[in-house]
């Protein structure tokens, strides 16, 4: 098995062993696990089956890091994205109102997309096309659209008189809200502080750890009574149900149940796009990202191999969507491997049969409640964000349109707005500052492209 492994990853060649790439597996899987709890809840809220999601989740996590694996021979990780499901449930399928089976429909087709692009030159051109500025700010602002709907999904943000405000502590103790929503308003705040604790003391599965946390928090409080759980209210109790034993859900009711009807309505077109648009960049800035902190770009900065995680990446997202889940995309968190010295793709196949093993333990991680989920929502959040550090604000021109984006994302509570408003905002200030030649010839297609989307849709 030893010679087999090492002929097979060329383990020697990338300076790893067996044991160092089973704890990489292991590390990675520990804290990007979060995603089997949090995609059910924030898929779950569009109507879909929450069991379903789950083996959904676990399957094409597994199967697009296998693929991974054997493609580029890459220690990375991937999973539905975050910012991107959010983006199903919330603007396209909540906003929007298309039914979650068009959203799947838009995935999948977006994975085929993804694929040709994946085997073609078409990604370099596209993703040369948007300045660095503007990349960085789309990525910010999806940090800060994630970060809110934490907040909101904790009841720590609600509808007020204000557009929003916090949660009415004083008043939920006289309505008798307090000891269901807001304790898991209180509980998820704590969820935040330990999270964030546990991130700085360089905890292994920091995120996960805070889930856990405040999930056995919430047990204890509703053992004693200071947490009490109101359906009606959407707070549930917090205990698994082994009542069916450790079953596998079953997937039928999210399985290939994607609907084409609207395939040429071009707001449908607007979708699929806007989900590849956000893969693509988010897909290529964690390769990069990621490869950087393990010294696997060449002399010239690029990523050997990309094409096949690339393709790894695609082929997962359009698998995802027959699974019933949004769209598959290659995890940050696989740097956590990569830190403790995971180099191959043996780092993914560890991670990958987690997954698989995971799927076992459905009761376990469907009794999570939202508002322990919510922590990791923030600090994804916060972790995505910080790509603000990075752009030039002493250029106006440069860093205005990329504010813009930023901006628009929570306040809209949609992505794709924010995309729009970047990209037309970047194209005209730069063509009236005297800068056309600066922008690429496709971001104005893009921007006449969005300018229409906003006059006739």
């Amino acid at each position: 098995m030893q010679s087999f492994l090492e002929r097979r990853f060329h383990l020697s060649q990338n300076h790893t062993s067996v044991k160092t790439e089973l704890m990489a597996g292991i590390t990675t899987f520990m804290t990007m696990a979060y995603i089997l709890a949090v995609n059910p809840s924030i898929l779950g809220s569009t109507g879909m089956d929450s069991g379903a999601i789950f083996v959904a989740t676990a399957l094409s996590s597994a199967v697009a890091t296998f693929l991974m694996a054997l493609f580029s021979n890459y220690p990375f990780a991937l999973a539905p994205g975050m910012g991107l499901n959010a983006f199903f449930a919330f603007t396209v399928v909540g906003q929007m109102g298309y039914s979650w089976n068009t959203a799947l429909a838009a995935v999948f087709i977006e994975g085929l997309i993804f694929i040709v692009l994946s085997i073609t030159n078409v990604r370099e051109a596209i993703f040369n096309c948007i300045p660095h500025s503007l990349k960085l700010g789309i990525t910010s602002g999806i940090g800060l659209f994630i970060a809110f709907l934490g907040l909101q999904n904790a009841k720590i943000v609600v509808d007020g008189p204000t557009l929003v405000s916090m949660f009415p502590f004083r008043g939920s103790l006289a309505d008798g809200t307090f000891a269901s929503m807001g304790m898991g308003a209180v509980l998820a705040f704590v969820g935040i502080l330990l999270t964030l604790v546990f991130m700085i003391k360089k905890v292994p599965g920091a995120i996960l750890c805070g889930i856990v946390c405040t999930w056995i928090l919430a047990m204890l409080c509703e053992v004693t009574g200071v947490y009490v759980p109101n359906p009606e209210l959407g707070m549930f109790s917090v205990f698994p149900d082994f009542s069916s034993g450790f079953s596998i859900p079953s997937m039928a009711p999210t399985f290939f149940q994607m609907d084409f009807s609207g395939l040429l309505n071009l707001n449908f077109m607007t979708i699929m796009l806007s989900f590849l648009f956000v893969d693509l960049f988010d897909t290529l800035g964690t390769l990069i990202g990621v490869a950087s902190k393990a010294d696997m770009l060449d002399e010239n900065g690029k990523l050997p191999r990309i094409r096949g995680a690339l393709l790894a990446d695609a082929i997962g997202t359009s698998f995802g969507a027959i699974c019933g889940t949004s769209t598959v995309s290659t995890y940050v968190e696989s740097s956590s491997g990569v830190m403790v010295g995971g180099r191959t793709g043996l780092t993914g196949i560890v991670t990958g049969v987690l997954f698989l093993i995971a799927i076992f333990f459905s009761p376990l991680f469907l009794a999570i409640p939202g508002f322990a989920t919510a922590p990791a929502l923030v600090v994804v959040g916060f972790l995505m964000a910080n790509g603000i550090r990075n752009i030039d604000f002493s250029d106006i021109a440069e860093a205005a349109p990329a504010f813009l984006a930023m901006l628009a994302m929570p306040l809209t509570y949609s992505i794709s707005e924010g995309i729009c408003v970047g990209v037309i905002s970047y194209t005209v200030i730069n063509a009236l500052t005297g800068r056309a030649k600066n922008v690429h010839w496709l971001m104005y297609v893009l921007s006449i492209a969005f300018f229409l989307k906003y006059i006739f849709v």
